[in-house]
């Protein structure tokens, strides 16, 4: 996912190598014939912060190959704030519930940093879909990746502190911003963990101590990022080992 290794010499480094840093890679995973045609029917679009691009419920127009931007997955209940569940920027696609045959949008879905993304209707994609068989082996593989990202934010959510929390948290939209600095606020982080705000502030307060990342009037940046690692809880690594021993 661009930088889901940790740096070299980083304590509890994991040996696995960074992927490349590439437009969408997915699409970069396709054979080159397969790759053209795709993109012939992709459109390219700019997502902005805040952007709601589908609702829990609702059918799902579009499927979105993100590439400088980034999209959080997330769950909700009636009367309950809503969790972020997962996140899909650059290494993966929104909409891939559609592989599966099915149209209605399983969470809601907010583009937490904008920038650019492919898209394509959902009925070019599945047309697509039925007659290239490249894209289905990789959607699949995709699939198994995304169920891995959901069991770890529930196992995370009920075992994990909120400081190394916040640490994966920031190293997953680091990853994805492909940047040291990203916006974010208090409010959003609180709203996405599932937290009160306070606890947020404690978090973030400890990181930044600790000389890990600076937070200014919503910019973040992040200062020391194997130290950030090393404070992230397992389920950073867990997961970026996932994606990289599945999708290569």
């Amino acid at each position: 996912m661009g930088r889901l290794s940790l740096a070299q010499g980083g304590r509890n480094a994991p040996e696995y190598a960074p992927l490349p840093r590439i437009e969408n890679h997915l699409i970069e995973l396709l054979a080159p014939d397969d790759r053209l045609r795709l993109l012939s029917c992709c459109e390219p679009v700019e997502l902005a912060l805040s952007d709601v691009l589908c609702e829990h419920g609702n059918p799902t127009c579009h499927a979105y190959f993100p590439t400088r931007s980034f999209i959080s997955l997330i769950a909700s209940a009636p009367g309950h704030p809503g969790l972020e569940v997962g996140m899909v920027g650059s290494e993966g696609m929104l909409g891939v519930q559609l592989a599966l045959g099915v149209e209605t949008a399983p969470l809601h879905v907010l583009v937490q940093g904008g920038g650019a993304a492919w898209r394509i209707g959902s009925d070019a994609f599945l047309a697509e879909l039925a007659q290239n068989a490249s894209l289905e082996r990789v959607l699949n593989r995709y699939i198994y990746v995304l169920m891995a990202q959901l069991v770890s934010a529930a196992s995370c959510l009920r075992f994990h502190l909120i400081t190394p929390r916040l640490a994966r948290w920031l190293l997953m939209s680091q990853d994805r911003a492909h940047s040291d600095q990203f916006y974010v606020t208090h409010e959003f982080l609180a709203y996405m963990l599932g937290v009160r705000r306070v606890g947020i502030t404690t978090a973030a307060g400890v990181l930044q101590r600790a000389g890990l990342i600076e937070y200014h009037r919503g910019e973040l940046t992040v200062l020391d990022r194997t130290g950030l690692e090393a404070a992230a809880c397992s389920c950073y690594a867990a997961t970026a080992r996932v994606y990289a021993a599945v999708m290569g």
